[in-house]
């Protein structure tokens, strides 16, 4: 008896599953005109009703042809805010920045390093506090398919006044496309600090998630030389583009609207989607905007 009545719901399961096959999303997308002004507001018109809809403006970050990008050649841009302040002060703090470092945290392997003083394109503090440093452009000191590293040097050599303190209140690291897009790499909290004494065991850089601080010490200190350096930036990751999800299964939408706020030739895309348990069907539309002042 049981037997009778599971097998007639099992085939009804099934037919019903059958009959729900994937199908080409069916819609149109139009604009009034294919040319307007910044800030005016464009009006796409949209009309079917695709289960899921995907809006790809074409602006630097919304290109559909970049939604798979994950490396290019950037900038890498790093900024920092420093305090120095106690003993005499003087540019004993240095910036560097190497691209074969091996990542150790070992005096040997620093040594072992090719590593440039950057020290001349950053605004360090004389005595005020959290001077900015300007953004710093690493560039020209980049590899591909190497790591870039930054590092604080720090020197004291017996000089009178006694060792001065050495605050890093802010950090970040960050690396800028070709088309402007921004990329986060690092702030203090998350550069992956580590310190390497290579004099004078006494003091040492403190790290943590706040600040980078090289503490002071008396005019008898000994001789004192520190390094921190943060983890490995790859300066050709990107993030990869991301459109901008209108619709799901269980909406309508009839118009999307959009406004451009720098001038320019935009290729919008428009990725519309048909998921069952048999498959995917996509329909991509594509409208090409002018943008003027």
């Amino acid at each position: 008896m049981r037997k009778a009545l599971f097998i007639p719901i099992f085939f009804i399961t099934v037919a019903a599953c059958t009959k729900e096959k994937v199908t080409t999303p069916d819609f149109e997308v139009s604009t009034p005109s294919l040319t307007y002004k910044t800030g005016d507001t464009v009006t796409f018109r949209i009309s079917g009703n695709p289960d899921n809809l995907t809006f790809y403006s074409g602006e630097p970050g919304q290109q559909y042809e970049f939604r798979d990008r994950t490396s290019m050649p950037n900038e890498l841009v790093i900024n920092f805010s420093s305090f120095v302040s106690y003993g005499v002060i003087r540019q004993n703090l240095q910036l560097m920045v190497s691209s074969d470092f091996s990542g150790l945290a070992d005096s040997n392997a620093i040594k072992a390093a090719t590593w440039t003083d950057i020290s001349h394109l950053a605004t360090f503090s004389t005595g005020a506090d959290r001077v900015p440093s300007g953004t710093i452009n690493l560039k020209d000191y980049t590899q591909e398919g190497h790591l870039t590293y930054i590092a604080f040097r720090y020197t004291d050599y017996k000089k009178p006044g006694g060792q001065n303190r050495w605050v890093i209140r802010t950090f970040t690291a960050e690396n800028i496309s070709p088309d402007s897009l921004v990329t986060p790499l690092a702030v203090m909290s998350t550069a992956g600090w580590q310190a390497v004494n290579f004099r004078n065991e006494s003091f040492v850089w403190s790290i943590t998630s706040a600040q980078l601080l090289m503490p002071s010490s008396s005019s008898t200190a000994d001789d004192n030389e520190d390094w921190v350096f943060s983890k490995g930036f790859d300066p050709y990751s990107v993030k990869p583009d991301a459109g901008t999800a209108l619709k799901n299964i269980s909406t309508l939408l009839s118009e999307h609207k959009h406004v451009y706020k720098e001038p320019g030739t935009y290729k919008v895309v428009f990725d519309a989607s048909s998921v069952r348990y048999n498959g995917e069907k996509r329909v991509l539309k594509e409208i090409t905007l002018t943008i003027t002042n």
